[in-house]
């Protein structure tokens, strides 16, 4: 049904494009209702406005924070004018039909991003009280009212529409459609939509609702896990990392992105002299190599080395910043991306000379709390695996050297990385062996002993981590006979003393942490 517009209401914070609108609204024998500084630019554009305080009888009050939130402004937007009494009510008490309404939103988004930025130089609580004040409450409500009654009330509610609806217009004879106006409602509703979820994601960073404002972008992938499957990527990447070089991420490439960042994130930056820079090598979502040393090449030599073959294919990624030695030794195998926070323009140049290669610039961490895995006919949601252990009780039969404890706290979190059931035997701080995805943690273990014979290392003095506890004696027994001398795991078996008495026989340490890190 075509509605002809008679009264419209304008209260935007973009002004820029409104001008064509104002006159075509004019031109088109329309009144036109507006507030505060929309008032005052339709003023001086030459085109007579009415105040909204004329039909509230109430100024703007409380800063601003008032002025549209009265029932002669939502009278006029929700009245139906095909239902009696609701007309019969607008008419008893003097509220006109509003058939536009011309509302954005306050910018929100864009104040965080500023006040989040290097070039602000205010105050913490300066920061969230100019944040606070972009939070939009007449305008979502407006928005909101305008497109529930989209069969009356044509709706826009954001700057890139005041052109088409310009045009609308004066093509139309300042009429719309339903379809059109229901269109329009759509739109605005989106825009609410992320509006809110801004907002929400602001007070609850990575919470869920950083999950439902991430399929507002989707994005189609080559495809998904496999060549015969379709694949949509719905998220946003831009404020975790840039992208310097390569092929679009594909699905797998995004899912071991993940897990490769999600193990960085672990660790601090590597001081100033190098230390505490650490090196991994993911593949299928499980750490096939890392390793922490004193400089970025030590780091990725070691990695390497805990298994060159795994590494073919893999995706990499760094604490520290990649300079042109480091590129060049990367440069000798085949991987799919490097993450790392900096690369030496020197660096760059080398990792370059392959196009297809992806290099990203990471910036920032994910902030998220919560996952998210799509099981049966819904989403299963849980709370991030966050920390190394809740406790640190040593209950073998000596207490941790400090190489060991060093060692254990590093393998305990390269475990929490592999999938159940999971082993990681390190030594040094360095990962040379691994097993993961096993239906038996005693076969874990017997794996991860192989890839560290297969590779030439000297079990002796290393140490083992396990992501769940031991329900017989039989993997620190195993371990022990490997060369195993420190066990870590989160204790918790009706059987943990059967491990415990072992490790007090043979003058093993073992200590147990209290938190399990189940990967499926």
């Amino acid at each position: 049904m075509n509605k002809k517009i008679q009264a419209a209401l304008i209260s935007v914070f973009y002004k820029d494009g409104l001008e064509p609108v104002v006159k075509a609204l004019h031109q088109l024998g329309i009144t036109i209702y507006s507030t505060g500084g929309t008032q005052t630019f339709i003023e001086k554009s030459g085109i007579p406005v009415v105040p909204v305080e004329q039909l509230t009888t109430y100024p703007s009050i409380l800063g601003g924070r008032v002025k549209t939130l009265h029932p002669s402004v939502f009278g006029g937007i929700l009245g139906r004018r095909d239902d009696a009494t609701h007309v019969q009510e607008m008419e008893q008490y003097k509220i006109p039909e509003l058939d536009l309404v011309m509302v954005d939103l306050y910018p929100f988004e864009e104040t965080l991003a500023a006040t989040q930025s290097a070039d602000f130089k205010g105050s913490a609580e300066e920061a969230e009280k100019q944040i606070i004040e972009k939070i939009d409450i007449g305008g979502p409500s407006m928005i909101r009212a305008a497109a529930k009654n989209f069969k009356d009330v044509l709706v826009v509610a954001a700057k890139k529409e005041y052109a088409p609806l310009a045009r609308l217009l004066l093509e139309q004879n300042g009429t719309s459609t339903l379809e059109q106006r229901k269109a329009y409602a759509a739109k605005a509703f989106e825009i609410v939509g992320h509006y809110d979820v801004a907002i929400a994601r602001y007070f609850n960073p990575g919470g869920a609702e950083y999950f439902l404002q991430s399929f507002q972008h989707p994005k189609a992938m080559r495809y998904g896990e496999n060549p015969h499957q379709a694949g949509v990527f719905y998220g946003d990447t831009s404020n975790l990392f840039d992208q310097l070089n390569g092929k679009e991420l594909s699905y797998n490439n995004l899912v071991d992105a993940d897990a490769a960042i999600q193990l960085i994130s672990e660790f601090n930056a590597p001081a100033a002299d190098g230390q505490g820079t650490v090196f991994a090598i993911i593949k299928h979502t499980n750490v096939c190599g890392v390793s922490e040393r004193n400089s970025v090449k030590e780091a990725w030599d070691a990695a390497l080395a805990g298994d060159n073959e795994s590494a073919f294919g893999g995706v990499l990624v760094c604490n520290g910043r990649i300079d042109k030695a480091t590129a060049e030794a990367i440069n000798e195998i085949f991987f799919e991306v490097l993450v790392a926070p900096a690369f030496d323009e020197d660096a760059l140049a080398v990792l370059r000379s392959k196009k297809n290669r992806i290099l990203l610039q990471l910036k920032n961490l994910p902030a998220a709390k919560q996952q998210f895995k799509s099981v049966l006919n819904g989403v299963l949601i849980q709370q991030t695996d966050e920390g190394n252990y809740a406790e640190w009780k040593e209950t073998g039969g000596r207490n941790t050297t400090d190489a060991e404890h060093a060692d254990l706290v590093f393998a305990n979190i390269v475990c929490k990385h592999l999938k159940s059931n999971a082993i990681a035997l390190v030594k040094n701080k360095q990962l040379v062996g691994k097993g993961c995805g096993q239906t038996s943690r005693i076969d874990a273990l017997r794996h991860a002993v192989e890839k560290a014979g297969q590779f030439k290392f000297d079990l002796k003095g290393a140490v083992m981590a396990s992501d769940a506890f031991f329900p017989f004696n039989d993997c620190v027994q195993l371990g022990h006979e490997a060369g195993i001398t420190a066990f870590i795991q989160p204790g918790g078996s009706i059987r943990d003393n059967d491990s415990i008495e072992y490790c007090k026989q043979n003058n093993l340490a073992m200590v147990i942490t209290g938190l399990r890190h189940f990967k499926h």
